[in-house]
């Protein structure tokens, strides 16, 4: 098969992924399935089990009292062994691997196996085939409250701050939880203490950060600073008094210790030490894993009785500041717990967040409880201050240095002055609905150590190593945040982007959906109990996502758009210098490369005739755009700044640099001298027609009812101060260019030598599967006709040119089909453009 025998192609031209039991829908999906964390991981699983079986062998018939020690040691005559692994439960089995093959087929040549007078059965160890087999769902016992029971909880709450008291209430850990968990804490203490002396194990996160919930991870750290010097001074006291040194330090020539040096080894050495003490002393253990490639390497575990599951990392001192941090603000205000609490069960019900698989694109808990305290130091007056303020308020000795960033703040909120604000939960927590409903979260990076949010073409610019001496005090490390659709700074770590998982349909939806709530919480449903029974309040906020639409039937269907969402990501280092000079008009700038962009894809790539709204068409226009055609296909109506009056030429050496700033000085003399004109009737259709016998001549701007503007401009747009930048084609189709589009680009590719194939989903190999569509069709005939609009929104909307589309006369009705090729087609060919820009 093309993709490995992983792959099988389905009877309905889909693939299936038989390593991880998915289905994808298309080839592009699919390459981005194979490229994905899941099946690579499952691939790297799949390839140690398989190595582990070509070198280990089987082994019954030894005493249930018989250790793994006892047994690498019988099975050392052979050759190396690298690792016994036997069934704990039963103790009846073992699985002995070799580190090389050789010591594999000495021992199954040896004629009689024999430990401890007990005759031992070897044989090779069965090959089976590998199978993902998916997590078992949750105990019930153990899961969350239902909503149903959760629901009738609060329907009999008074008001809306007693059903958010009781929403703590009901998924905080107990008493009795606790305890369970500070007992688990002090036996893993005393077992690693006997490995690493004087180790210290530090339990962060949500177990002790106040916003635990039940049936937590349990996220340990563990302290070996104390133990390197412990090491070190037991190693010099060897060294000067050989064999007669009788302090306490001699213990660690007993200890896990005398085979590692902490001074020297790696974090996955001792990441493989912790993994043995757990496997091996720890009662109740078990699904111990090593996972020393992640980004904080971890070792993962589970407590069979407890049913708990934890995790153990080495080098995470942050997240442990980090946990008194979170700590410091639930102490400050007693109504961040509450608002936490329900903001993020509220992000669950709507999928937002709490992915049970972890990772993916959806946004985890501790950036979920960042942006809550990012609204509330927002608020007038703050409810919470910003981390630069606590830095002031904090004393010399609670001064904080962590891998370089500054974590220091009071350790008690004595320290910190009460807030003024007194505003209730209820109104805290629509308040928060309409913060984020507005905010503009492609064009911000979210700052709680400023506490604002800070333009995202501030860090356009920043280069590893370029960066000026105010940057190097406030971020002393050499990397900069990965900016994304959502970007929330970490308090300490400034170069981690906590939400840099998320991708735009996620963001989409966190803005759709507090939109919603911001919507809901401004009716009496919401802050009134309701006097029939009904359910009111945070009871209808939590209905989850799916269980009622949004808006009004048919909404969707009424409006032609496409949204191509600003990722600073994609663009070249010199064009987000360019966005970064440009400071707020930035989106402007991006607005023009974009249109630029747009008109290329329609023109060059999908062979459509493109033309700005409102010239003359030439009569028999065949689709072949000429050089002069290629000249002005669009214009935009903007304010000043930027570069005046902004007009686009979409030529392809203006997509790709061409000559430089020649080129780029000829084509706005070229359009300064063709103006063509891009207002909107009342009906936001129809377009006014420049007088084309007045060449050059500019018409007299509109007034009054004239001005008219498009129902979305009612929106704030870019700034304050700024009008919103505008672009209007005329466009003609000749060709299904989306009809069997996928056996068109399959069969170039089988037609084409390998080594001068097209890049997958390249704008190259797009142009070439239209022009294989267009020689099917030898008589090109007018398909369809359309007028595109483009404006970029900004400001309090999400920064994004959008794409409006107009239909002419579609008597076959096929432009539903096209603009449903376009919806995802158009956006991915756009970006890459912008990847190639110069």
């Amino acid at each position: 098969m093309e993709f490995g025998d992983d792959i099988e192609q389905t009877p309905k031209g889909k693939f299936h992924c038989k390593l991880c039991d998915v289905n994808v829908p298309n080839k592009a999906s699919l390459e981005d399935h194979l490229k994905g964390r899941k099946h690579q991981k499952l691939s790297s699983v799949r390839d140690t089990r398989r190595a582990q079986e070509t070198k280990s062998v089987f082994v019954s018939g030894f005493m249930r009292e018989t250790s793994q020690l006892q047994l690498a040691d019988y099975f050392q005559q052979f050759g190396p062994v690298a690792e016994v692994i036997m069934d704990k439960e039963k103790g009846v089995y073992a699985f002995v691997e070799f580190s090389e093959t050789k010591g594999l087929q000495s021992a199954l040549s040896h004629p009689h196996h024999s430990l401890e007078g007990q005759k031992l059965r070897v044989k090779p160890r069965e090959r089976k085939e590998f199978r993902y087999i998916p997590k078992k769902k949750q105990d019930p016992k153990n899961s969350l409250l239902s909503l149903e029971d959760l629901s009738q909880e609060l329907c009999q709450a008074a008001s809306v701050n007693e059903q958010m008291q009781r929403v703590v209430e009901s998924f905080q850990l107990s008493e009795s939880e606790k305890k369970v968990r500070a007992l688990l804490v002090e036996l893993l203490q005393e077992v690693f203490t006997e490995f690493f002396p004087e180790c210290q194990i530090v339990p962060f996160g949500s177990s002790v950060n106040t916003f635990d919930i039940h049936c937590c991870d349990l996220d340990l750290f563990l302290d070996l600073e104390n133990t390197k010097t412990f090491q070190a001074r037991a190693k010099s006291c060897s060294e000067q008094q050989t064999g007669e040194c009788h302090s306490e330090d001699a213990r660690s020539e007993d200890s896990i210790l005398s085979d590692i040096d902490l001074s020297t080894a790696s974090p996955a050495e001792v990441l493989d030490l912790v993994a043995a003490v757990l496997r091996k002393c720890v009662p109740g253990v078990h699904k111990v894993q090593a996972l020393s490639s992640a980004r904080l390497p971890v070792v993962k575990f589970s407590h069979r009785e407890l049913g708990l599951q934890g995790d153990i990392t080495i080098n995470n001192r942050l997240a442990v500041r980090n946990t008194r941090f979170l700590q410091l603000c639930s102490r400050l205000d007693m109504r961040v717990r509450p608002l936490v609490y329900a903001i993020r069960y509220w992000a669950k019900q709507k999928q937002l967040a709490g992915n049970p698989f972890g990772g993916g694109p959806l946004m985890n808990n501790y950036a979920l409880t960042l942006l809550v305290i990012f609204f509330l130091q927002n608020r007038d007056p703050p409810v919470v201050p910003a981390v630069d303020q606590l830095k002031e308020l904090a004393c010399e000795e609670e001064e904080c240095v962590i891998e370089g960033w500054d974590c220091t703040f009071p350790s008690q909120p004595i320290a910190v002055p009460p807030s003024r604000n007194t505003e209730d939960l209820c109104t805290l927590l629509a308040g928060f609905f309409s913060f984020y409903a507005q905010f503009d979260f492609a064009g911000s990076v979210i700052s709680l150590r400023e506490g604002r949010a800070l333009p995202i073409t501030s860090f356009l610019s920043k280069d590893q190593g370029e960066e000026g001496e105010q940057d190097k005090a406030r971020d002393p490390a050499p990397k900069t945040p990965r900016l994304g659709p959502v970007n929330v700074l970490d308090p300490f770590e400034l170069s981690h982007n906590v939400a840099g998982n998320l991708n735009e349909r996620t963001q989409k939806n966190l803005r759709r959906e507090c939109e919603e709530a911001a919507k809901y919480c401004r009716s009496l449903q919401y802050q009134r109990k309701s006097a029939k029974g009904k359910a009111w309040g945070l009871v209808r906020l939590f209905v989850p996502c799916g269980s009622s639409a949004h808006g009004p039937p048919g909404a969707a269907e009424r409006h032609l758009v496409i949204g191509i969402p600003f990722r600073a990501a994609v663009l070249p280092d010199a064009v987000r210098h360019q966005l970064h000079s440009a400071g707020d008009l930035f989106r402007q700038l991006w607005f023009e490369k974009v249109s630029h962009a747009v008109v290329t894809v329609f023109r060059d790539v999908l062979k459509c005739s493109v033309e700005p709204a409102g010239s003359p068409r030439k009569a028999g226009h065949t689709g072949q755009s000429s050089g002069k055609d290629a000249g002005l296909l669009g214009c935009c109506s903007s304010s000043s700044g930027l570069a005046g009056k902004i007009a686009f030429a979409v030529g392809q050496t203006a997509i790709t640099g061409g000559d430089g700033d020649e080129n780029r000085k000829s084509i706005h003399e070229e359009n300064n001298n063709c103006d063509v004109d891009t207002s909107l009737s009342e009906s936001g259709k129809e377009h006014r027609p420049l007088n084309s016998d007045q060449g050059g001549v500019k018409r007299a701007l509109p007034s009054g009812d004239d001005m008219t503007m498009s129902p979305s401009s009612k929106k704030q747009r870019l700034d304050s101060s700024d009008k919103s930048a505008t672009a209007c084609w005329h466009c003609l189709l000749w060709h299904r260019v989306w009809a069997a589009r996928r056996k068109v680009r399959r069969d170039l590719l089988k037609s084409l030598p390998a080594a001068s194939r097209p890049e997958g989903g390249s704008v190259e190999l797009e142009t070439q599967v239209t022009e294989c569509i267009a020689q099917e069709q030898p008589t090109a005939e007018k398909l369809l006709e359309f007028s595109l609009e483009a404006e970029v929104l900004g400001g309090t909307e999400n920064t994004q040119t959008v794409l409006k589309f107009t239909p002419g006369d579609d008597q076959a009705g096929l432009f539903q089909d096209f603009f449903h090729f376009l919806e995802s087609f158009l956006p991915k060919m756009t970006e890459k453009l912008l990847e190639k820009l110069e």
